[in-house]
């Protein structure tokens, strides 16, 4: 299973997932003691549970926390003799309907700051979340979702969210690339994939820049004026459309390109376990499945060419969003001052 990492501080914490109930944290052990905290929720107010740490632990840099209920989001707070503090968690939300749902917490900005954990989550398509897993995202405090998905896609799949209004769904259409998701499925099916070019999914990135700044701006410029804890955007793989939306929220922040970029890949490490059924649903059609990789993954390529698009005709993501998206820069500063601490 991937970790996860969360950094601050003097302190790198390495949250790994055993299985649903239990994780191990790991540490570079630097000779100071060690104290560990676990909180359902982000607030210290929240029943923090001290984990003992013994000498072995210490020495090692790691231990297991068991015990972890698997609807409940846990962050883990640290702190060692040198005063260094970090609160970390998981990036990937475990739910039982949605594969790719993460936290963009966690990362450090290039001013010392840190991308607040439990604000801003991405995710895959959400049409077929059980109840337990709209336990989880109640638990979390996420009101709104935005979805980028084109209408012929939601028709296919409209996300299933809690009936009591507790979320608003806002539909904000973004196409990567010049057919959607449902045309591309059609056309499978016909064992059609001319429309697949070599360059598709790297013009798909470029169009998102190009074509959808306002989609964009009106998530950013929404999360900027929220009061509610935090807030949900998603298309269908959760990979090139979502991603691009993280990207741009990211480089906002201050954190570097490096970590955007890998930021994009986990994508490939979460829908890793997907592929082989759907490469088999592919050959079914008579599709070679090796040809539609790059169109069911996170291309490395396609976010490289997104980031070089964006340095050069805009100098920077805030630029970007400040000329294209509407996006000003107090609004930035505010959105800054709320993402990180």
């Amino acid at each position: 299973m991937a970790d996860q990492q969360g950094n601050a501080s003097a302190l790198a914490v390495t949250v790994l997932r055993i299985d649903d109930q239990t994780v191990e944290l790991r540490w570079r052990p630097n000779g100071n003691k060690i104290s560990i905290g676990v909180c359902n929720g982000l607030r210290r107010t929240d029943a923090m549970r001290q984990i003992p740490v013994n000498e072995t632990e210490l020495s090692a840099g790691r231990v297991t926390v068991s015990g972890l209920l698997p609807t409940n989001r846990y962050y883990f707070h640290f702190k060692d003799a040198n005063g260094s503090r970090v609160v970390t968690g998981e990036r990937q939300v475990l739910l039982e309907g949605a594969v790719n749902f993460r936290d963009i917490g966690g990362y450090k900005a290039r001013d010392g700051r840190e991308v607040k954990w439990g604000k801003v989550f991405r995710s895959d398509g959400l049409t077929r979340l059980t109840d337990r897993d709209h336990a989880v995202l109640k638990g979390l405090g996420i009101s709104r979702v935005y979805d980028f998905r084109t209408p012929a896609e939601v028709a296919e799949a409209p996300d299933h969210l809690p009936e009591d209004g507790s979320l608003i769904h806002v539909n904000l259409p973004v196409t990567h690339g010049k057919i959607d998701f449902v045309d591309a499925m059609t056309r499978l099916k016909k064992g059609d994939i001319r429309w697949l070019s070599p360059d598709f999914m790297v013009e798909g990135y470029i169009r998102n820049i190009e074509e959808a700044p306002h989609v964009w701006g009106e998530v950013i410029n929404a999360i900027a004026e929220m009061t509610e804890p935090a807030v949900l955007f998603h298309c269908t793989g959760g990979k090139d459309r979502t991603g691009t939306c993280a990207a741009l929220i990211l480089l906002m922040l201050g954190v570097d390109e490096e970590t955007v970029i890998s930021d994009h890949q986990l994508s490939n490490t979460y829908i890793a376990d997907m592929l082989p059924k759907l490469f088999e649903l592919v050959a079914s059609y008579g599709v070679d499945p090796e040809k539609l990789a790059p169109y069911f993954t996170a291309p490395l390529e396609g976010i490289e060419a997104m980031l070089d698009h964006l340095r050069k005709k805009y100098g920077t993501a805030q630029d970007y969003l400040d000329s294209q998206a509407g996006v000003n820069s107090d609004t930035q500063k505010r959105l800054k001052d709320k993402l990180l601490r």
